[in-house]
């Protein structure tokens, strides 16, 4: 029966039926892996202009740990003060739109989507904003996919836009083995330049067939013994100091710290960031820094990348709800060769 006119409009529309409880990880006071519990909860409702996803894969990034812990305390401003706002962890996510909240969303029910969650992506549903969220490619699976919102987006904006790399230039990747690195290395590589990759020396050939030319272990081998004059330092391990870095530069190359690695429990890394900002006044070297954001934009590139077979997401491990635990505890061990995936 068409409904009349002066019915209420419904605020959500929806796959039938849609769960009111669904199972997740969860943590609610700040701490390490044994806060996390698997528990049944509520299942988040999305507002006007949100969709709610039903989750088929969830990456594992390393901000999942700064969100676990609260640290550096200063993130505390927006993670929540005394305990976390969130209970939910996980932020990369892929799957499809099962509800619409109310208002322009240019996400229809049955859409497969990916990029991050708002309500957190452990879980088995998740509501996210469109200004987060991708189309999901026909030929890019869900695992793949799950891969992108955080680590592969923020590797683009470190190789693509700040490092600007061009073929035949020299380029170092500082923690090439993890999440973003191995994006990183991948997309510098295809872009013909001759990439280094530093990492453990258990993970050297794994950052080998990523498509560096040259491999170091960050344990036994100074940077100055790389020979030095690189176009481009992309620093995602966040241990060393910015005059050590500059110095491997080439006199016009570039410096692109990602994130806030490092530093002491108060302010993180975020205080070696301060010192190349003020250090790139002072030297025809370029030194900046980003935290990475997820965009339309920026999944929608990595996605067609992937699509094309340009880069592969390098997938150590895929776990359900009750590994999310030993997965949060082996990046912390550093064992992961690139990212984790949770498949709820």
């Amino acid at each position: 029966m068409a409904q009349a006119s002066d019915d209420p409009i419904p605020t959500v529309t929806a796959y039938q039926p849609v769960p009111l409880a669904m199972r997740a990880a969860v943590r609610r006071a700040y701490g390490g892996p044994d806060q996390v519990t698997i528990e049944t909860v509520p299942r988040p409702e999305p507002g006007a202009g949100e969709v709610l996803v039903r989750v088929r894969a969830a990456g594992l990034d390393r901000a999942t740990l700064h969100l676990l812990t609260g640290l550096p305390y200063l993130a505390r401003l927006a993670l929540g003060v005394r305990r976390p706002t969130r209970a939910i962890l996980g932020q990369q996510v892929a799957g499809e739109v099962v509800a619409v909240g109310a208002g322009d969303v240019p996400f229809a029910v049955g859409a497969r989507v990916f990029g991050t969650a708002a309500s957190g992506s452990f879980a088995e549903y998740a509501v996210a904003t469109p200004a987060r969220l991708a189309a999901t490619p026909a030929e890019v699976t869900d695992i793949d996919a799950a891969t992108i919102g955080v680590s592969g987006v923020t590797a683009g904006e470190a190789v693509l836009r700040r490092g600007q790399v061009q073929a035949g230039q020299r380029v170092l990747v500082l923690g090439a083995s993890g999440a973003v690195g191995s994006f990183a290395v991948q997309l510098a590589a295809h872009l013909g330049a001759q990439v280094t990759g530093v990492c453990s020396g258990a993970k050297l050939e794994f950052v080998r067939g990523l498509g560096a030319r040259h491999v170091a272990d960050y344990r036994t081998t100074a940077l100055a013994d790389l020979g030095g004059g690189f176009d481009l330092i992309v620093d995602i391990g966040g241990n060393r100091r910015v005059s050590v870095l500059r110095a491997a530069l080439a006199p016009a190359g570039r410096l692109v710290i990602v994130g806030g690695e490092g530093g002491g429990p108060m302010l993180g890394g975020i205080q070696r960031n301060l010192v190349a900002s003020v250090a790139d006044r002072f030297t025809a070297r370029h030194l900046e820094w980003f935290f990475g954001e997820t965009t339309t934009a920026g999944c929608a590139e990595l996605g067609s990348l992937i699509a094309e077979g340009t880069v592969s997401p390098a997938i150590d491990r895929r776990v359900g709800l009750d590994g999310v635990v030993g997965v949060i505890e082996a990046m912390q061990r550093g064992e992961l060769r690139g990212q984790a995936v949770v498949v709820p």
